[in-house]
């Protein structure tokens, strides 16, 4: 789910710069304001079982989004996320060009996969997302639920902040319908698919007037 696109000044933090875990006290006290996604230290996933006795697991190499966060009144808080869907990887090339043909992500019809935000909520460390998600042309609502795993000032000067997430969807609702059945009974790849999702975002100084 992304929020955000690469900034020039990312890079790997120090031990010292690490985001506090959700139950310490954040380095950032508010942590307001508007914020783009670092790719470079960010992950967007996703883990299916595979022939009834194993998971295997992707992630998608190009993405970019922003995220506003209000922290007084968090329904005012929005995220926009597009995924580059011909960047899926899981390891295996036969597997990663199935995934971009009609039967999964038709990504030379449907290059894109967005989300946007509408609806945010707030409890505690708990940020719950609701917004529509587009695949292949197709969009359904999912909710999200994140949570703050930190915030830091990194020794660039930049303001970041970190949240994990995690949802299941059924992938055919949104047309990825391929499957075949095994001769043991069940099928090959399994309907029901989670999405993780490991974020680091960096707050954008306002330009100067």
């Amino acid at each position: 789910m992304g929020l955000f696109s690469r900034s020039p000044k990312t890079t790997t933090t120090t031990a010292a710069a690490q985001p506090a875990p959700a139950s310490s006290s954040a380095y950032v006290s508010d942590i307001a304001g508007d914020y783009v996604l670092d790719p470079s230290h960010s992950r967007l996933g996703f883990s299916a079982r595979h022939a009834m006795v194993t998971k295997v697991r992707g992630s998608f190499e190009e993405f970019e989004g922003t995220a506003h966060v209000d922290t007084v009144n968090p329904a005012a808080s929005s995220v926009t996320v597009t995924i580059a869907a011909a960047s899926v990887t899981t390891g295996n090339e036969q597997r990663d060009g199935h995934l971009k043909t009609p039967d999964f992500f038709d990504v030379e019809n449907h290059p894109s996969i967005t989300f946007v935000s509408s609806k945010v909520a707030r409890q505690g460390a708990v940020w719950s997302i609701t917004g529509d998600l587009t695949i292949n042309g197709r969009s359904n609502p999912v909710t999200i639920d994140f949570e703050e795993t930190g915030s830091a000032k990194d020794p660039y000067g930049n303001t970041r902040i970190g949240f994990e997430g995690a949802t299941t969807i059924d992938r055919g609702d949104w047309g990825l319908a391929f499957n075949a059945a095994l001769e043991t009974g069940g099928v090959l790849v399994s309907e029901k698919v989670t999405l993780e999702f490991d974020i680091s975002a960096i707050a954008q100084v306002p330009a100067a007037v």
